[in-house]
C-alpha cells in the first residue's frame, strides 16, 4: 500500500525532531565537562540572582534605588558598607546590584528584539533569494555601514535618554547581522534532501522554514546571542556613560562610571565596582559564547569532550 503525504510528513518531522534531540543531548554533555564554560555560567547566574534578589542582598535597597544619604558620602570600603559609598553617600554594593536590572536586562533584550527581527528575515531572504533576497540585503548593508556604535549613539540622542530608547538603539543597530548569519545558514540549509523531501509531499514554504530550517539554524544563532549580550552591556554602558541612557538616580553602571571618574584618584571604589562588574559579566558571556561555539561544532566537541 502507498504511503499517504500525511504518513510521509509525519515520518519525516519525527525522524528530524529524533535527530535535533539526539544532537542537544551531545551538546548538553559536551558543555558539562567545559569547565570554563560551567564557571561562566555560574558567574553569570550569580548577577542575574543578584539583580533579582537586590532588595534581599543588601540593607541599602533604598540608596540602591536612589535616596541620598549625604552625611555618609564618599566612605571607603568598610564593614558597613563593603564597597564604600558614592557622591551621595549612597551604598555602592547597593548601587551595584539594583544597577544590574538595568544592565542585564538591556543586553537581554537587545539580543531578543534583534533575534525577533532578524531571523525572520533572514530565513526569507535565504529561502526565496531572488529580489527578495537582493532588497532585504541591501537594506541590512545600509544598516551595516555605519559603526554600530556611532549609530545607537546618534539613534538615542534623537530619541532621548531612557531605559528603552538604549534599548530600541542599540537593538535597531544589531538586528543586521542576525538577518546575514541566519541567510547564510538557509541558504545551506534549501538544498538539503530533507527540505527537498518536504517540499516534494506538499508543505508549505512557511512550515518548512518554521519547522525543518530555523530549529537547524538555533546552534550558531544562540551562540551568537549569547557572545551579543555582553556586547550590548558593554554598547548600553557606553551611551549610559555620555549622558544618552538610563536617567539618574535610577542606577546603572554605566552612568556610575560616568559619575565616578571624576572622583577616581582619591576614591577609585565607586567607578572602579561598576567598571569591575561589567567587566566580569561581559568576559563571562563570551566565555559562555565560545564554549558554545565548541561544542556546537561536531568536530571541536570531540575535543572538548
Amino acid at each position: 500500500m502507498a504511503t499517504t503525504p500525511n504518513v510521509e510528513r509525519a515520518g519525516l518531522q519525527t525522524e528530524h525532531r529524533t535527530a535535533r534531540f539526539r544532537e542537544y543531548r551531545l551538546m548538553l554533555q559536551a558543555f558539562r565537562r567545559d569547565i570554563l564554560a560551567v564557571f561562566s555560567l555560574v558567574v553569570i547566574v550569580l548577577f542575574v540572582l543578584g539583580a533579582i534578589l537586590a532588595p534581599l542582598l543588601t540593607p541599602y535597597a533604598g540608596q540602591g534605588r536612589g535616596d541620598p544619604n549625604i552625611l555618609e558620602k564618599f566612605r571607603p570600603p568598610s564593614s558597613a558598607h563593603p564597597l564604600g559609598t558614592d557622591y551621595l553617600g549612597r551604598d555602592v554594593w547597593a548601587r551595584i546590584l539594583f544597577g544590574g536590572r538595568s544592565s542585564l536586562s538591556i543586553g537581554f533584550l537587545v539580543v531578543t528584539v534583534a533575534s525577533v527581527i532578524g531571523i525572520p528575515l533572514g530565513a526569507t531572504a535565504g529561502y526565496y533569494g531572488g529580489w527578495i533576497d537582493n532588497l532585504i540585503m541591501r537594506i541590512t548593508d545600509m544598516f551595516l555601514a555605519f559603526p554600530p556604535l556611532l549609530l545607537a549613539i546618534a539613534i538615542a540622542a534623537a530619541l532621548g535618554p531612557s531605559f528603552i530608547n538604549v534599548m530600541i538603539a542599540i537593538a535597531f543597530t544589531w538586528w543586521p547581522w542576525y538577518a546575514r548569519l541566519v541567510r547564510a545558514q538557509t541558504l545551506s540549509l534549501r538544498e538539503q534532501y530533507f527540505v527537498e523531501a518536504a517540499r516534494s509531499i506538499g508543505v508549505s514554504d512557511v512550515t518548512i522554514i518554521v519547522r525543518h530550517i530555523l530549529p537547524n539554524v538555533l546552534a550558531p544563532v544562540l551562540v551568537q546571542a549569547t557572545m551579543d549580550i555582553g556586547s550590548a552591556i558593554l554598547t548600553g554602558a557606553a551611551i549610559s556613560f555620555v549622558g544618552l541612557g538610563v536617567r539618574p538616580p535610577t542606577p546603572d553602571w554605566g552612568e556610575m562610571i560616568s559619575t565616578g571618574r571624576i572622583y577616581f584618584i582619591e576614591r577609585p571604589w565607586f567607578a572602579g565596582s561598576a567598571g569591575a562588574a561589567i567587566f566580569l559579566v561581559t568576559l563571562a558571556f563570551n566565555l559562555l559564547g565560545d564554549a558554545m561555539r565548541d561544542v556546537a561544532d561536531p568536530r571541536t566537541r570531540r575535543a572538548v569532550a
